[in-house]
């Protein structure tokens, strides 16, 4: 009767290689090895060789994975004898061998403290090994999840690009439990390169592109087709770069708390371009996740990821393309979902939403809109910009320490450009020196929504807002930078050279705007400061993300707030949600 540890980074790992038909194991002997070896000794599924010494079972790996074309699996113990597996593993790596080192250890966090067998693996030789990855001592299900993703990257690593070992190290507890009869499910994820014969796509298709460069006529296109061919809606930010006919701005839709968003989960999403700032469309619910991406990393930001397609974008959507009927049902209940939404926007607050909800529509064709992250990009991707406007942000690192450089940088490609930036005080302060910066260009034109601090901090839905008016001392940073002085900034612009303008309510913004927002070129670069109060901040965002309700809708709100993410991601989990 097969028997299985009940340490389930084991259990993961054992699990994912029989997923992954990876059958034949040298297992050397000891003690810091016992849960895996010990549970796979009961499984018919496995083939077991012995070996006494590691050096001898990393060769014979060598021979048989060369002799079968398939990938071998060594296992030791702690102490060196994973140091004795380096020359076998090298000569692994120059041969291109799939040789999965699978080394026991106790605890992370016993190296350094001269506690007996315990040895630090992170560095290992520049040609031992592909890819080696560190697996955590699992207790909940965010170490579920890190296991999955790591197990996963390892075992496809092992073919990827010719082939060649691979280290996984996994620590043990030396639980004595041997009373698991049968192994959870953990997911597999597949890789697909071109000329592979692809997994069948079926049912509603989303996708969804993160922060991506412009797309070229032929790509959109071919997404287009693939829209067509697979009755499939395009999820889109700003970042996104893609302005073809099935695109869907979906911040709004995503955004709302208390509605029950089962009339637009997609079946399938399919994952394209980099980090997102689309907070909001993350929070749409879907089944399964395919990746797309030239990189072909495992990428699993939805935590939904089945398979990863390493080429092209558009080699994947075209191979996608079917000969059939045009179906858009898809798209139009997306489209109509998101104009019914918008239909019930009310008048807001005096804020960085409401001056996007006014000026998102009147930003001239042709100009570049460049976002500060977290607020400001949130904000405007609650509205659409005009045709022809392309955006952009830092999401790649998502710090707020270079937002106003990136658009200064920007603007010097094309002097004949108008460049707009959105930016929040605390951005603003941070990457303020760049205005002196003698190549600053007449075509820039900034925006500084000042509310005083970092509101993000302070909204219903952050966690400071659990320290009421406390947070405003020390996690918002309140107080700084001449606390909304109308002379601060407004004397530094004028005395760098730029136009500088200013306004502190609705009444007064519209003549800002015609200024601000004029096609016209201008002799010199202008900067608006808009004065908000952070209170409006808030309730705007609570308005906003609170359109409408449903019963199921304010079920799931309560629950998160009561549980929390990570208990809620358990639930889901148990429940396979």
């Amino acid at each position: 009767m097969t028997h299985y540890t009940d340490e389930k980074q084991a259990q993961i790992v054992i699990a994912l290689l029989k997923a992954h038909g990876i059958r034949r194991v040298i297992a050397s002997p000891g003690a810091t090895n016992i849960t895996f070896v010990g549970s796979i000794q009961t499984d018919p599924f496995f083939t077991i060789y012995s070996a006494v010494d590691e050096r001898s079972a990393a060769y014979m790996a060598c021979g048989l994975a060369e002799e079968t074309g398939e990938p071998v699996v060594i296992s030791c113990t702690g102490a060196t004898a994973s140091r004795n597996y380096l020359p076998g593993l090298t000569e692994a790596f120059y041969r291109k061998l799939p040789v999965l080192a699978v080394t026991s250890t106790q605890p992370q966090a016993r190296i350094g403290h001269h506690i007996a067998q315990v040895i630090d693996r992170s560095s290992p030789p520049n040609d031992v090994v592909k890819l080696r990855v560190d697996l955590p001592v699992v207790h909940e299900a965010e170490e579920i999840w890190e296991c999955e993703m790591k197990v996963n990257r390892a075992i496809l690593e092992l073919t990827r690009h010719g082939g060649g070992p691979v280290h996984i190290n996994l620590p043990t507890t030396y639980s004595r439990d041997f009373s698991v009869k049968e192994l959870p499910s953990y997911r597999k994820i597949e890789r697909w390169g071109w000329g592979d014969n692809l997994p069948e796509l079926k049912g509603r298709v989303a996708i969804f592109i993160g922060a991506h460069r412009a797309w070229s006529a032929a790509e959109t296109t071919a997404i287009e087709r693939f829209c067509e061919s697979n009755n499939a809606v395009v999820f889109c930010d700003h970042t996104s770069g893609y302005y073809g006919k099935y695109r869907v701005q979906s911040a709004l839709i995503g955004g709302q708390e208390r509605t029950n968003q089962s009339a637009i989960r997609p079946d399938v999403l399919i994952h394209v371009g980099e980090v997102s700032g689309d907070y909001e469309t993350h929070k749409i619910p879907r089944k399964t996740v395919w990746r797309v991406s030239p990189d072909g990393e495992i990428r699993d930001t939805f935590r939904k990821l089945r398979h990863v397609f390493e080429m092209p974008e558009r080699q994947f959507f075209e191979h996608y393309c079917q000969d059939k009927e045009s179906k858009t049902l898809y798209y139009e209940t997306c489209k109509s979902t998101l104009a019914q939404k918008r239909e019930l926007v009310p008048d807001l607050p005096f804020s960085n939403l409401w001056i996007a909800s006014q000026f998102a529509s009147q930003i001239p064709e042709g100009s570049v809109v460049h976002f500060a992250i977290l607020n400001s990009l949130r904000a405007w991707n609650f509205f659409d910009l005009p045709q022809g406007v392309r955006a952009a942000s830092n999401t790649g690192g998502f710090g707020i320490d270079g937002c106003m450089s990136s658009l200064v940088g920007a603007a010097l490609a094309d002097p004949d450009r108008l460049y707009f930036l959105v930016i929040g005080d605390l951005a603003f302060f941070y990457d303020m020196n760049v205005l002196g910066n003698r190549h600053l260009g007449k075509n820039v034109r900034i925006l500084l929504v000042n509310n005083g601090k970092g509101t993000e901090f302070t909204q219903h839905n952050h966690p400071g807002s659990r320290f009421g008016e406390d947070a405003n001392a020390y996690i918002a940073a309140d107080g700084h930078f001449g606390q909304m002085s109308p002379d601060l900034v407004k004397g530094y612009a004028q005395a760098l050279g730029l136009d500088y303008l200013a306004f502190r309510s609705k009444e007064e913004s519209a003549e800002i705007a015609a200024h601000f927002l004029s096609p016209e070129p201008q002799g010199r670069p202008m900067l608006v400061e808009a004065f908000v109060d952070a209170e409006n901040e808030g309730n705007a965002l609570k308005t906003i993300k609170n359109l409408e309700s449903n019963l199921s809708g304010d079920a799931k709100h309560i629950a998160k707030n009561l549980l929390g993410p990570t208990k809620v991601r358990t639930l889901k989990r148990v429940l396979g949600k």
